[in-house]
């Protein structure tokens, strides 16, 4: 039946030249993590098909990445339209009724675990995920080939646990793929996921894995042209697979109050390299259905750190593949510690027949991968020798070369401006590094020619003309997101919008009369999360098509007077709407690939090209500011948003946000809001949590991915986290929103808050109080979001007790106002345009 309605669908040319640009790459998002000769398939058969994800194909996870797209396929839907024939509908239908009867005892154990917690089961079950029902159903697929398709979703406002259906496989599922590993000629076991799940119990004995990961609208296509070869996987890992038994142990983790850091800077793969652990699959791996080999051409480093190489990558097997080559530094152990080695530059072929190779241009600066020194409060490269390898993955290297620096030499001066903690961070044991072989070439530079940068934190001030002619409750209205005082705060996660239907919320518009318009936010970060169905009001407003997203999203989680409260309220709009005749207009998005399968491309032009697939629907939809990309690291594989987010690794983190805000920004109007600045690496207690970090991880681990992203894409907005710092929330830190952001980073945009909605994040028990409104306005925060009555008189008594200062509120509203009239005067005149090329 479901086949039926998607055939008669109609898409928009939008919709159809942006699914086919997505099916036509995501292969590339797909890691090949085992193979054996048998895969490829050379045809369509009859296939056996089990697992989770078979028909509940996961595209994308929950919360404010999700998207409404017009449709999506599952991997049954996929591998019938590819011309197989499914032998296991019996074990389908039956997994379906074992899933809907383990629904009803895991919400009374929800609520039960509210009530124990004191908090409203809507809040304290977001994000909160039901873990792999168990089940004992006969595996009577015909067919000499099966797929077993794994499926993990997890999402904003709930952590991953160490527990089977969750981060473990349940007993269940081990059963089942090893019987039928060893019951078909041709097996392949797809993982479904947004990231790590433990696979040790089943990893020696499956030939084939696959990791298909979460692709979008179009996952169950992806999988079936992976499966023909019409496609091939090519990505690789962005995080270490370690397994539960590998977890470091070392840092906190889902601690209610403060999370301390203690890992310091070894995280991932720094970590599982330097102390020498074991992996299941490590960071950058991914293999393909060919084999290539590298070979080193070229290798130079100038007098300023500057490192250039050429590699040759050539495919020595009997299928087209692309290859990454990836470049790490290893840098000498002096008086700061430091990581067996670093990600320094990577760079992916084009696709390489069998045979044919390619030459690659790689390069990177030393002082990118400086160490800070807490102490003499600078970032620096000691004296040493530096080495460089090259390879595949970072279990995978080879040295190439040696970087002999003859005197210590400081590359920025700036200050610590982030608090101290109670601890001190790990290290690892003083180990004797390998030495550079005498065949290797090796490079002496000084270092007296690597230029310091001393940071100034003075900003002169440069207000608008505008701003300055604004009286003290228009500049708290302008710095205080639009609100509307009858509406319940409940309907403001994430659609507090009245001019986009669905959008998460925009900016005042009380100022109209004074010539400035409201800027416009959607959420994100795997497409705009936007209703699918809209009509436009009197006045030029808009409401909901008879929907009401919270049904969808957290139904089974609200009380039943307010489901019947908000599904009479539905229906009485849907009458209305019948009755007079409205036009219902549609405003369908694209479902790309989770970010962290995004940066599993290793595909900057790729990421690109996928951000101007958002950036052209924003224009479409009049949507000025997308809540995304999200790039917070993979600190811990539990962290529920680690899906939205890149890697354990800054540089990749931070040049995939920067791609992807180009793709965006090169549509007029439109612009990113890169998130959420910063250390936001958990979802336990996430409004009221203190991330205690020291001021060396936090600058060379947690701030750096932002660094790069602001330095080469200048996005046009930030958002701050919702956790404390070091004691300080980050929307009321001076340090992180001017000293950092501004003066050492250079940003130029607008920082907004995350939604900090009152009665929805105060914590009730908390140790850490709700941010001051006027205490983030004299931080540098320009934005408090989505904004309400409350919040604005909050601000208005700060500025009366001192707590800010007219010139804080001006400066925030100067930076506003210079945004808005920005990407508001460039969306008209982008319409402009395309209605005068209508009426030729």
């Amino acid at each position: 039946m479901r086949e039926k309605r998607m055939s008669a669908l109609r898409l928009n040319d939008y919709e159809k030249a942006h699914l086919e640009s997505i099916l036509e790459e995501a292969s590339e998002c797909a890691v090949l993590l085992k193979k054996k000769d048998d895969f490829p398939l050379e045809k369509p058969g009859r296939i056996a098909l089990y697992g989770s994800g078979a028909r509940r194909t996961i595209k994308g996870g929950t919360g404010s990445g999700d998207v409404n797209s017009r449709f999506d396929v599952n991997i049954e839907e996929g591998l019938k339209r590819a011309g197989f024939i499914i032998t296991t509908k019996d074990w389908l239908d039956a997994y379906d009724r074992v899933r809907r009867e383990a629904v009803p005892p895991w919400i009374r154990r929800l609520r039960k675990e509210a009530r124990e917690a004191r908090q409203f089961l809507a809040i304290y079950g977001m994000g909160a995920v039901m873990p792999e029902p168990t089940y004992d159903l006969s595996l009577e697929g015909k067919g000499d080939t099966a797929v077993y398709v794994l499926s993990r979703v997890s999402g904003e406002g709930s952590d991953r646990r160490f527990l089977p259906g969750d981060f473990l496989l349940t007993e269940t599922e081990i059963r089942d793929i090893l019987a039928c590993q060893a019951k078909y000629r041709h097996f392949m076991l797809v993982l479904n996921v947004g990231g790590p799940v433990d696979l040790s119990p089943v990893a020696d004995q499956v030939e084939n894995i696959l990791l298909l990961s979460q692709l979008g609208s179009v996952t169950g296509l992806v999988c079936a042209r992976i499966l023909l070869g019409i496609d091939y996987p090519s990505g690789k890992l962005t995080t270490s697979w370690a397994g539960q038994a590998g977890d470091p142990k070392i840092g906190d983790f889902a601690k209610k109050n403060d999370t301390r850091y203690r890992e310091g800077i070894y995280v991932g793969y720094r970590f599982y390299d330097t102390a020498g652990q074991p992996v299941l699959f490590p960071f950058g791996y991914g293999i393909g259905y060919s084999e290539f080999r590298l070979g080193q051409e070229r290798v130079s480093v100038d007098p300023t750190g500057h490192v250039s190489l050429e590699v040759r990558v050539k495919n020595t097997g009997d299928y087209p593949g692309k290859e990454t080559v990836q470049i790490y530094l290893s840098s000498p152990d002096g008086k700061l510690d430091k990581p067996y080695q670093e990600l320094a530059a990577f760079a992916k072929s084009g696709e390489l027949p069998p045979k044919g190779e390619a030459l690659l241009h790689l390069e990177f600066e030393l002082t990118d991968l400086a160490s800070y020194d807490s102490e003499r409060e600078c970032y620096l490269l000691e004296k040493g020798l530096y080495l460089l390898r090259m390879g595949t993955n970072s279990r995978d290297t080879r040295l190439i070369m040696g970087v002999e620096l003859e005197h210590t030499c400081i590359t920025r001066r700036v200050k610590n401006l982030l608090g101290t903690v109670d601890f001190t961070d790990w290290k690892p044991e003083k180990a004797d590094r390998e030495p550079l072989p005498k065949e290797l070439p090796l490079v002496k530079i000084s270092g007296r020619e690597i230029a310091c940068r001393t940071i100034s934190y003075e900003r002169k001030k440069d207000t608008d003309p505008l701003a300055e002619s604004l009286s003290n409750e228009e500049l708290a209205l302008l710095t205080t997101g639009d609100f509307n005082p009858n509406t319940l705060y409940l309907t403001a996660i994430g659609e507090a919008s009245v001019h986009v239907s669905g959008a998460a919320g925009e900016t005042s518009n009380r100022l109209r009369k004074k010539g400035l318009k409201s800027l416009i936010m959607a959420d994100g970060p795997a497409g705009l999360r936007l209703n699918p169905h809209y009509v436009v009001n009197r006045g030029g407003t808009v409401s909901s098509y008879g929907q009401n997203p919270m049904i969808d999203s957290m139904g089974l989680l609200l009380p039943k007077v307010v489901l019947w409260w908000m599904r009479r309220s539905s229906n009485r709009a849907m009458r209305r709407i019948r009755k007079s005749g409205m036009t219902v207009y549609d405003q369908f998005a694209t479902a790309i690939p989770i970010g962290t399968a995004i940066a599993q491309t290793w595909n900057l032009p790729l990421a690109v090209s996928w951000g101007a697939i958002v950036g052209d629907e924003m224009e479409r939809f009049g949507i000025h500011l997308w809540l995304a990309p999200a790039l917070n690291i993979h600190r811990n594989v539990r962290c529920g948003r680690n899906f939205e987010y890149y890697s354990e690794d800054p540089l990749i983190s931070g040049k995939f946000a920067a791609a992807i805000t180009r793709g965006v920004q090169q549509n007029p109007g439109c612009g990113t809001t890169i998130k959420h600045f910063a250390a936001n690496n958990q979802e336990t207690n996430r409004y009221g949590n203190n991330s205690m970090v020291s001021e060396r991880a936090m600058r060379e681990i947690y701030l750096r991915g932002f660094d790069i992203c602001i330095r080469e894409s200048q996005p046009c907005a930030l958002m701050t986290s919702y956790n404390l710092l070091n004691g300080v929330h980050t929307s009321c830190s001076r340090a992180l929103n001017e000293d950092i952001l501004r003066s050492e980073f250079g940003f130029e945009g607008i920082v907004m808050t995350d939604w900090l909605i009152e009665r929805g994040t105060a914590p009730k028990r908390g140790k850490y109080p709700s941010p001051d409104p006027a205490l983030v306005a004299a931080a540098g925060n320009d934005l408090f979001m989505p904004g309400s009555r409350k919040d604005y008189q909050r601000t208005l008594a700060g500025l009366a007790q001192g707590r800010v200062r007219r010139e804080d509120l001006l400066r925030d509203a100067s930076r506003l106002i210079r945004m808005i009239k920005r990407l508001t005067s460039e969306a008209d005149r982008a319409k402009d345009r395309a209605h005068r090329r209508e009426e030729r």
